[in-house]
């Protein structure tokens, strides 16, 4: 699974992927490259196997081994040095002994062959680590832009905040979440596309561009809300007219406005998305659903989606998760119970309510529950307004 946490720290990597930056990792010590220490070790090893054998039991040529264990771990260089050392051992070694016993030219063209044959081997192979290295830069790029890094406060909110992405190597997906400080407060927006793939990447892009644009200039939080039905089918008509077969594609999610005026409300839109839930020292409880159709769908109602306004005390704390927390599910089949769970963390440390003890709470609870293995992007959002004062995201805070 692909991750990223903020504030929090990032995820370890899964166990047995195949990744060259975890692997370059494990071969240094204190900064330094051990990569050659396995190779090295092998070429003494048998070249001392062989000093202290019997003529009749030769195996000098199993030197041959050396350059394609470097191959696998080392650079090209370090690849070539083995294999040329490999060579003047084997004729240092074999030259010693008597002639009756020596393993002699065919052996020499053997390694002299396996040493040509490791060389082009790693320099395949670091062309490939490179290649998804830069892959893997591009995924980030592409993550940073849908989504952003949101500094400390943003907006005159506590928030923190987990991605984790169904497919690993792809490090972003249709989930999406912002925080857009404005003139008349900060509004933040969390949702879900429908689908996967690229496709479901570019309708988030497009639905958060518009978002951070209406929701700084827009005064009234439905009309953001009407913005962003417009966006999505803006989008789909798009991706339609390039026969990219997107005619069904829609979104749902949730827009929250914290209004400047009034620090003990906030408002909300639900776009057919799971209701957040309020948590705070003393319980937990549910937001109403609002009803609203998903992004994308409007033409099926002549009705608005409704603005609901609802009462947010000091230290209490949204919680907004897509859906890959609420359809996790455990070996038998049964729901993670975000809601009971969440509830028996309060009562055991009403501290738990603090947004980024929250997320790391649900996070961990979600993978113990499906057992790491899921099967849609995961978003975990918590945030709560500052205490004490802080900005409110003005229209001339920055970031």
């Amino acid at each position: 699974m692909g991750d990223w946490l903020s504030p929090l720290g990032p995820l370890a990597p899964p166990a047995g992927r195949a990744d060259p930056v975890q692997r370059q990792k494990l071969l240094r010590l204190r900064g330094r490259s051990v990569a050659w220490v396995p190779p090295a070790l092998l070429l003494g090893g048998i070249a001392a196997a062989d000093w202290n054998t019997s003529g009749a039991f030769r195996m000098i040529s199993w030197i041959v081994l050396v350059p394609g264990i470097a191959a696998a771990i080392c650079g090209v260089w370090g690849t070539a040095a083995f294999a040329c050392l490999s060579l003047l051992t084997y004729f240092a070694v074999d030259k010693s002994w008597s002639y009756q016993y020596r393993t002699g030219l065919p052996d020499f063209i053997l390694v002299a062959l396996g040493g040509l044959l490791a060389i082009l081997a790693c320099a395949v192979r670091v062309r490939g680590e490179r290649r998804m290295l830069h892959m893997l830069d591009v995924a980030e790029t592409t993550r940073r832009t849908v989504l952003r890094p949101m500094p400390a406060g943003w907006g005159g909110l506590d928030h923190a905040a987990v991605y984790l992405a169904a497919d690993s190597e792809a490090r972003v997906g249709g989930d999406f979440y912002d925080i857009q400080p404005g003139p008349r407060g900060t509004r933040l927006l969390l949702g879900d596309v429908q689908g996967k793939g690229l496709g479901a990447v570019e309708a988030a892009a497009a639905l958060l561009g518009t978002f951070r644009e209406a929701a700084y200039h827009e005064p009234a939080l439905d009309t953001v809300a009407d913005r962003l039905e417009v966006r999505m089918l803006r989008h789909v008509r798009y991706r339609a007219a390039l026969d990219r077969d997107d005619w069904e594609r829609f979104a749902t999610g949730i827009l929250v406005g914290f209004p400047q005026d009034d620090r003990d409300t906030v408002e909300f839109v639900n776009f057919g998305h799971e209701p957040p839930l309020v948590v705070a020292p003393d319980g937990v409880r549910d937001l109403p659903p609002g009803h609203g159709l998903p992004l994308g769908l409007a033409a099926l109602t002549a009705d608005r989606p409704l603005v609901l306004t609802v009462v947010l005390a000091p230290g209490e704390t949204l919680l907004l998760v897509t859906d890959g927390v609420t359809e996790a599910r455990d070996a038998d089949g049964v729901f993670f119970p975000l809601r009971e769970r969440v509830a028996g963390a309060l009562a055991a440390d009403p501290a738990t309510a603090d947004p980024q003890r929250l997320v790391e709470l649900v996070r961990d609870g979600t993978l113990r529950h499906c057992g790491g293995r899921l099967s849609d992007d995961t978003t975990i959002f918590a945030v709560r307004r500052r205490t004490g004062g802080g900005a409110t995201g003005s229209g001339t805070s920055q970031p």
